[in-house]
């Protein structure tokens, strides 16, 4: 079932969060990540989001989780999580039922 990463947060350090987003790019590529979306002028309509909304499709769940789990991505994780401020990361399934 198509699984889809979304990430809200609001950048503090847009040269180390640049470092973070393009490293993070290719990485995606392994897993079978397809970034759908990336704004960074998000309008929150509700609660308290940051500006910066993601959204990267997978395949499964199981791959959103590789990817996420991957030695590789935790240093990365490391430079976002320093570069941004107000986050949060979801993931979702879509089981097709509406």
């Amino acid at each position: 079932m198509a699984t889809y990463m979304i990430a809200r947060y609001d950048i503090e350090n847009p040269e180390e969060y640049m470092r973070y987003a393009l490293a993070a790019d290719s990485l995606l590529e392994k897993h079978g990540g397809e970034l759908l979306v990336a704004d960074d002028q998000a309008t929150s309509i509700e609660g308290q989001g940051g500006c910066v909304s993601a959204v990267v499709a997978f395949d499964t769940q199981e791959a959103a989780m590789e990817f996420y789990n991957d030695p590789d991505y935790q240093a990365l994780k490391k430079i976002r999580l320093g570069a941004t401020t107000n986050g949060s990361v979801v993931i979702a399934t879509s089981n097709n039922a509406a």
